[in-house]
């Protein structure tokens, strides 16, 4: 998956540092991201020394090996030479995965900076903790983290078969599996009874928890479960969410696994006979 960038390993320790010329910098204009592809698809992106601007309009977020990276909090004005602009939810590629990793994980924080500059209780503007990556009001003590919004994806199962589905109304086209977002007061095993039926009209028994997935992209903890038809699996489709749910044999899958996304790795796993 799209974290799993192992002999490299992700330190998301906020450190309260300046940023130095040879430092990687992710630059958004909302999801557009500045950065380079050369002709084998391998991904760069620019270096401090590349971009203009005070020190002090950088914000360091993580390490990754020995690769420090920061935020540009700045409006972009002009490109790098010989850099572009892409989609940051275009960036599902095995060649530079743990670019694609730390710019889904950038994209995370740069939203939470974004949309964090006053005080909710208050009004005043934060500032930036010295010590971590937290927001606080000088006046009133409020204090702000990342947003972590927990989310289930599931795989509902009938013996042989696995349903699929398609979102209505999304860029994504390609077949997925049942997902939606936590409730407030709701379990994660409570979560997967609703959103399948909301989205599907069946239930589901023998709830049980396969792995979980960072999706900085939409500010997520995805947690991956599969679960049996409890019933009949007579499909009724939430056609607002979804353009499409049909039930697969194992032996005739029409999804290949990434290497990036946990659903595709849940339907491997299915397609392959762990689960």
């Amino acid at each position: 998956m799209i974290q799993d960038i192992e002999p490299k390993k992700m330190k998301n320790q906020f450190v309260d540092t300046q940023v130095e010329n040879s430092d990687s910098v992710f630059a958004f204009d909302g999801e557009q991201l500045v950065i380079h592809k050369n002709r084998e698809g391998i991904l760069t992106l620019p270096e401090r020394r590349g971009m203009k601007g005070e020190n002090g309009d950088f914000t360091y977020l993580f390490a990754i090996d020995n690769t420090r990276y920061f935020l540009y909090r700045k409006e972009i004005e002009a490109l790098p030479m010989g850099f572009e602009t892409v989609n940051v939810r275009g960036l599902r590629q095995i060649t530079s995965k743990d670019v694609c990793f730390a710019a889904a994980t950038a994209y995370h924080l740069y939203v939470w900076y974004r949309d964090n500059k006053i005080c909710g209780r208050c009004g005043v503007i934060l500032v930036h903790s010295d010590a971590q990556r937290m927001l606080k009001c000088p006046v009133c003590g409020n204090e702000v983290y990342p947003k972590v919004a927990p989310a289930v994806i599931v795989g509902v199962c009938d013996g042989d078969k696995i349903l699929l589905t398609k979102y209505a109304g999304r860029a994504y086209k390609r077949y997925a599996l049942i997902a939606g977002f936590t409730e407030i007061g709701e379990t994660a095993e409570e979560t997967v009874k609703r959103e399948v039926m909301e989205e599907v009209g069946i239930k589901v028994k023998n709830i049980r928890y396969y792995k979980s997935q960072p999706w900085g992209t939409d500010s997520n903890l995805l947690l991956g479960f599969f679960a049996d038809l409890d019933g009949s699996g007579e499909i009724s489709l939430d056609r607002e969410e979804l353009s499409t749910g049909e039930w697969f044999p194992r032996d005739n899958i029409p999804v290949e696994d990434d290497g990036i996304s946990l659903t595709r790795d849940m339907i491997e796993a299915y397609r392959s006979g762990k689960y």
